[in-house]
């Protein structure tokens, strides 16, 4: 007669393992029928256990199913009885189990997220870029980020977006379909999606209404606003003035000019040579900006205060050692000109206008003295020193302009 077992209760078990307790020589196991048993190991772990036949090779195996209390008794049958299905089907539950526990690796790294921070190692991004890339991409990971990339639809995409297209923040809307877009790219790369879902939204998303940075283009208060900086060193740093003194002259971005290093500035040669951030991942090419005679006296003047700093406007305040990015324009808004009126960012846009409509310099020479890629009649960009004898004299012209406008505002 075959043995008769006898089911396991919860308290045959904690007795059992009391009893184990008191006299922990050797392992016992607790058998409750169909191949399952409880094993008691010497040092008193509790493990459940299942023994069986392979369905194919006929040889016999032992599979664990957990520990005991987190895997309680009815737990345990209850694994049991699956594992007996698959046997019925002739699937060995350790190889479905092996297939199972690698299926969840592979999902785990194939989410959205994984995917994506794997595709942000290889993104060479300037570190402004990069702090508003993390905002971007964390948006997108909250809201779909723990789930595999070629489960995503493009309405789930779109919906994401359009809620902060809702809110108002169409610009964010458009810079994460723009990401989700690259990580998507990476994904079909890797063979991680099918598809680029980003690409079927594109269109969908409001486009973001350009704003023009204030700019001063009336010669008459552009005189005044010259003045008025000039002034500025009765109530603000001199390093800040020295920084809204040049500023107007070189009209380069703000960021550029609080980021100027002193090894980039040729006193001798009178120029400053550096990488324009808007340009510095794809061209990698150096805009050289003329100082005019009074922009290289300006510059010499702050080497005295700043010479032994790695950076021309340095700040004694702060952990970066620099003007912050907002200070700019603060300061131009202490000196009378209120929201609207004009930015550190607007000076370009003031040189352009007046360069064109009123010196009448080539458009041409003023947009390269920009930075901004231009190209000749066959299409070919110039090159950086393309043109500098020309540029050396529009820029010297553009001082003695403004030096004129100041005078003019002096004299009223």
């Amino acid at each position: 007669m075959p043995k008769i077992v006898v089911s396991l209760t919860d308290s045959k078990i904690r007795s059992a393992i009391s009893q184990h307790k008191k006299s922990p020589d050797k392992a016992i196991k607790l058998s409750d029928g169909g191949g399952l048993y409880l094993l008691i190991d010497k040092k008193g772990g509790t493990y459940w256990r299942y023994d069986y036949v392979r369905p194919i090779t006929k040889k016999r195996s032992t599979i664990g199913i957990g520990v005991y209390p987190t895997i309680g008794l009815a737990d345990a049958r209850r694994v049991r009885e699956e594992f007996k299905e698959l046997i019925a089907q002739n699937i060995d539950p350790s190889i479905e189990r092996k297939a199972q526990e690698e299926k969840a690796r592979f999902t785990h790294s194939t989410t959205f997220e994984s995917v994506a921070r794997e595709f942000i190692k290889t993104e060479s991004v300037a570190a402004s870029t990069e702090k508003r890339n993390t905002y971007i991409y964390q948006y997108l990971f909250d809201a779909f980020g723990k789930k595999p990339i070629n489960e995503i639809t493009a309405r789930q995409l779109l919906e994401v977006c359009q809620i902060y297209e809702r809110q108002g923040n169409t610009e964010t809307a458009r810079r994460m379909r723009s990401k989700a877009s690259q990580v998507f790219k990476y994904g079909l790369v890797l063979d991680l999606c099918d598809r680029n879902v980003a690409m079927d939204i594109q269109g969908l998303l409001k486009p973001q209404k350009k704003e023009h940075h204030a700019a001063v283009t009336d010669p008459q208060m552009l005189g005044e606003l010259l003045v008025a900086i000039d002034n500025y060193t009765k109530r603000g740093s001199v390093v800040m003035t020295y920084a809204l003194r040049i500023l107007p002259h070189v009209f380069v971005r703000p960021g550029e000019l609080r980021h100027a290093e002193w090894k980039d500035v040729d006193l001798e040669n009178k120029t400053w040579s550096y990488t324009p951030s808007k340009t510095e991942n794809a061209l990698g090419t150096q805009l050289i900006v003329p100082l005019s005679d009074q922009v290289l006296a300006m510059f010499k003047e702050l080497h005295v205060i700043t010479g032994n700093s790695e950076y021309c406007f340095a700040n004694y305040w702060g952990k970066t050692r620099l003007l912050s990015d907002s200070s700019i324009n603060k300061a131009l808004k202490n000196l009378g000109f209120v929201n609207g009126e004009t930015t550190g960012h607007g000076f370009r846009a003031t040189a352009r206008t007046l360069l064109d409509e009123v010196l009448k310099y080539p458009i041409e020479r003023i947009e390269q003295q920009m930075g901004h890629q231009v190209r000749d009649m066959h299409g070919r960009a110039y090159n950086r020193t393309k043109y500098l004898d020309e540029r050396v004299a529009m820029m010297q012209a553009w001082s003695d302009y403004l030096d004129s406008l100041k005078d003019k505002a002096l004299k009223q």
